[in-house]
C-alpha cells in the first residue's frame, strides 16, 4: 500500500492558561493526499479537576465539539465550514491563548489515515 504525509496536533485543555498545565482533550488529522480531516476528543473532568478545581469542564466539552464540527465542515461551523480541508487544519492549529489550545503540529506517513486518528487519539488523549 502506499503511504501518505499527514499532519497532526493535539488539543489542549489549559485551565489556567497564566500556569500552562494542560490535558489532552483530542488530536486533530490532515492528510491532504486522502483529502482527510478528522479529529477526536474526550475531555476527563476528572483529570481536568486535577489540574483546576474550578475549570468549566461544560466550557471544554463544547470547544472540543465545536473543533469536530468544524473538521466534519457542518453547516453550524459557520464560514469556516466552505473552507478546504487544510485549510479548516491550518485555522483550527493556530496558535491561540484559550482554554482550549492545539499543541504543535506534526508529520508522519500512514497508509490510512482514519486508523492513525484513532492511534493517536488512544496514545495522546485516552
Amino acid at each position: 500500500m502506499t503511504r501518505h504525509a499527514f499532519e497532526y496536533a493535539a488539543l489542549r485543555a489549559v485551565p489556567r492558561v497564566d500556569r500552562g498545565e494542560f490535558v489532552n482533550v483530542g488530536v486533530l488529522l490532515y492528510c491532504q493526499a486522502k483529502d482527510f480531516l478528522g479529529a477526536r476528543g474526550h475531555v476527563d473532568a476528572a483529570r481536568l479537576r486535577a489540574v483546576d478545581g474550578a475549570v468549566d469542564v461544560e466550557a471544554v466539552e463544547a470547544a472540543v465539539g465545536a473543533v469536530a464540527t468544524a473538521c466534519a465542515a457542518e453547516a453550524s461551523a459557520g464560514p469556516v465550514a466552505e473552507t478546504s480541508a487544510g485549510a479548516r487544519f491550518r485555522w483550527l492549529t493556530t496558535p491561540r491563548s484559550t482554554g482550549v489550545q492545539p499543541g504543535p503540529v506534526h508529520a508522519g506517513l500512514t497508509e490510512d489515515p482514519e486508523w492513525e486518528l484513532d492511534h493517536l487519539f488512544h496514545r495522546l488523549v485516552l
